[in-house]
């Protein structure tokens, strides 16, 4: 799990990316294009929802990327984490395996339109852990967003907070 502190809340679509073209013109919706926003959205839907499903199924989950390819079908992208490939039961180390997920997406970056990266975070100021997806354009559009979570003590169940907004910087499409 990687450490970090997320940037303010802004507006942000909601965790099923069903954010409307009636938005304000402030929101981060009118700055990128329609059809760059519908593809961040869609990622950012389809990241969450997957997080979400394997965290409630297994507890946590492993960094994954998710593609929207040229043809506008999304697909899923994994790595195996070197500690496994060395067959050792030592913890994986995310950011290796974030390292290793953003290598792949620039090596074959010309197969697909937009790019996210989904991995759990640790919100250090809230004290929180938290999914985080990272999605980018080939357009140099960029979203990221946060979806804190925590287990209810009396449940056990977990239990999501609020999706803001987070900062991103460009992975993929750099030279």
């Amino acid at each position: 799990m990687s450490e970090r502190q997320a940037a303010p809340a802004a507006e942000t679509p909601s965790a099923t990316a069903s954010a409307t073209a009636g938005e304000t013109a402030g929101s981060w919706r009118g700055s990128v294009p329609e059809s760059s926003a519908t593809d961040l959205e869609n990622l950012l839907g389809t990241g969450v929802g997957a997080a979400q499903e394997q965290l409630e199924r297994n507890g946590g989950f492993l960094p994954f990327a998710l593609v929207v390819e040229n043809d506008g079908e999304v697909r899923l992208v994994a790595v195996t984490p070197a500690d496994a490939r060395e067959g050792t039961d030592a913890d994986f180390d995310a950011d290796s395996m974030i390292s290793d997920l953003t290598e792949l997406l620039r090596q074959h970056r010309d197969e697909f339109r937009a790019a996210a990266v989904v991995c759990d975070i640790t919100l250090l100021e809230e004290a929180s852990d938290a999914i985080h997806v990272a999605a980018e354009h080939r357009d140099g559009s960029l979203f990221a967003a946060v979806l804190p979570y925590a287990a209810n003590p009396a449940t056990r169940e977990l239990e999501f907070g609020e999706l803001s907004a987070d900062t991103n910087e460009p992975g993929v499409w750099v030279d």
